[in-house]
């Protein structure tokens, strides 16, 4: 059977999926840590005062530095997806399936381990809040991927920061306020229940800034709207993006530090790891720390991050980790430091840290072991290799880091044997882990998931025909429009796992005048045939924006059950298409919603 339609075993044992959540089947044990994993959206390493930045002021941040470890040398992906893939299993991210950030590219293999399943399995409670970006149809969605708690959105780019369309479980609902703001109050919610239940938790809070659009509210705007930057970052750099993105830095401390004063208040600070680091480098030319490279680049400046853990008493304040490290050792240290046996079934590329974290590595074995590795940053064809002294980029030019952080010197011609060696682990990496990736992002969606309460198949993972369009040049956070002629349609590659008859949920927008088209459901023989009202046509979320975005709006859509359809199994196409139209325009299309009739309430 396909990888992709293989229910995992492990996920089997520990979970059981009902009604959208995940059930730990083994009993609490208080004894061990909780974690809590912190991640940053577009934010770069000098995106941060303790690492210099004197252009904005990060105390909470800072004070997971000063009181426990900082990893100098941490080295995460060019892009979003990547490095969650990597840091939820532990492996090089093309081993996983993941390929891009969008249209299905970002999903995880079905039969991967997640960091989610191993602390399910010893016995925690698992909440995850904030953008997930590893898929969004179950085996790939978090409720499916070991975690019991789900608040955010499964996409990647999203286009509304106040009051915005969310997933609560498999419910979409709307949030309450700044995007930050709202996923930090779900997350400390989730914590205080675990604590009241006596459960060790492992609570994962994927943040969704400062990446684009830059919208940020008012207070920490007025700090920086006329802020003079004392670190410029180049002829490239727009002051104003600048400002907008480190006033949402400034924010998102203030509600780690929200996160790190509910652990005090609960009394557990000392029992609890705590991790924050970024997916990758900042999203503009900016003050950098003097890396080169920003977002999407496979330089130090698009693929170091910051990473701070702190865990009192175990780790000492002000331990520094110099070798080189990354998001592929957190599964690893976070099972150590936990004392949970990870049980990979499939090898981890990365390792656990934890000897130098808690001072047990006397022999000095695992900082040889870790200055003597290579961690490969890649970018479709252009792959990079970084040691913990030197860099190879992607057109074979050679780096000393510790003298040279900016790569400003090719030292290749001095130091050939180097580049030699470090041009054959890049070519190994394309022959052993390009060469070998699973193919997650060439499958069609999969409808009726053992186990998934629902299907939903979003605008980002359709393909329009004719006339319709997406809504944004980004695909995910996107909807349909311009559907207006009959010749126009909207279909979806599906596999259908499930075979049976499912109640079809048209999430839609039309204005009054314009209800009442006749649209047609079809996929294979099957037909449904439903009419599009009443009008609903709500204003663009269009939020407040510090700086011209370049993706669209988003806005509130309507669910319309349409009615039932039967879906024989394996591959097929899911069409959507308009027999008769009386106004203008048809329907503005966010998601279609797929629900086992047998399950769905009638």
């Amino acid at each position: 059977m396909n990888a992709c339609r293989s229910v995992t075993f492990l996920a089997a044992l520990c979970c059981v999926l009902a009604g959208g959540s995940a059930s730990c089947a083994e009993p609490p044990r208080s004894a061990r840590p909780n974690v809590v994993v912190l991640l940053a959206d577009d934010a770069g390493y000098g995106d941060f005062s303790f690492v210099g930045n004197r252009n904005l002021s990060t105390p909470a941040i800072d004070s997971l530095a000063r009181d426990g470890a900082v990893l100098r040398q941490f080295m995460v992906q060019p892009f979003c997806s990547p490095t969650r893939a990597e840091f939820l299993t532990g492996r090089c991210y093309p081993r996983t399936g993941v390929r891009g950030v969008s249209g299905g590219s970002e999903r995880m293999a079905a039969d991967e381990l997640t960091v989610a399943e191993v602390f399910c399995r010893g016995g925690y409670a698992t909440g995850c809040f904030g953008k997930w970006h590893n898929g969004t149809q179950w085996p790939f969605h978090p409720l499916a991927r070991g975690f019991a708690t789900f608040y955010g959105f499964t996409e990647g780019h999203w286009a509304g920061y106040f009051d915005t369309p969310l997933s609560d479980g498999t419910r979409f609902v709307t949030s309450r306020g700044y995007i930050t703001d709202d996923l930090t109050t779900h997350a400390i919610a989730f914590i205080r229940e675990a604590r009241a239940e006596g459960k060790p938790f492992f609570c994962y809070v994927p943040y969704n800034t400062p990446h684009s659009p830059m919208c940020v509210p008012d207070d920490e705007w007025r700090r920086f709207e006329n802020r003079p930057l004392s670190l410029p970052g180049g002829d490239r750099e727009d002051p104003a993006m600048t400002r907008a993105a480190l006033a949402m830095v400034e924010n998102m401390d203030h509600n780690v530090g929200r996160i790190l004063a509910a652990l005090d208040d609960l009394g557990i600070a000392g029992d609890t790891v705590v991790v924050f680091f970024s997916d990758n480098g900042p999203n503009s030319p900016r003050w950098n720390a003097g890396l080169r490279g920003i977002k999407g680049s496979t330089d130090d400046g698009g693929s170091r991050s910051v990473c701070c853990i702190r865990h009192s008493g175990k780790i000492l304040a002000g331990t520094t980790v110099t070798p080189l490290t990354g998001a592929i050792d957190l599964l690893p240290t976070l099972a150590d430091l936990c004392g949970i046996e990870a049980d990979p079934r499939k090898p981890f590329d990365g390792m656990s840290v934890a000897p130098l974290l808690e001072d047990r590595d006397a022999e000095g074995g695992l900082s040889r072991r870790l200055n003597a590795r290579a961690i490969v940053s890649r970018r479709g064809d252009m792959v990079s290799v970084r040691t913990s002294r030197h860099r190879l980029d992607h057109k074979g030019r050679l780096y000393d880091m510790a003298e040279d952080p900016g790569q400003t010197r090719d030292i290749s011609p001095a130091l050939p044997d180097e580049a030699a060696r470090l041009g054959q682990i890049a070519d190994a990496y394309r022959q052993d882990v390009i060469g070998n990736e699973p193919d997650v992002a060439g499958t069609p969606f999969p409808v009726g998931w053992p186990g998934a309460p629902l299907t939903e198949l979003t605008a980002g993972e359709g393909i329009p025909r004719g006339g319709v369009k997406r809504s944004s040049n980004a695909a995910n956070s996107s909807y349909f429009t311009g559907w207006t002629d009959a010749n126009d349609a909207i279909v979806w590659p599906i596999d259908v796992v499930r075979p049976g008859r499912y109640h079809v949920e048209l999430w839609y927008t039309v204005p009054d005048a314009d209800a009442g088209a006749t649209i047609e459901v079809s996929c294979g023989t099957s037909r449904l045939v439903a009419t599009v009202g009443p009008g609903w046509n709500p204003p663009l979320l269009t939020g407040e924006d510090r700086i011209p975005r370049s993706e669209g709006y988003d806005k509130y859509f309507k669910p319309l059950r349409l009615g039932a359809i039967d879906l024989g199994a394996g591959a097929a196409t899911l069409r959507l298409q308009a027999t008769s139209i009386p106004g203008t325009t048809v329907a503005d299309v966010r998601r279609i919603v797929l629900i086992p009739a047998d399950t769905a309430p009638q």
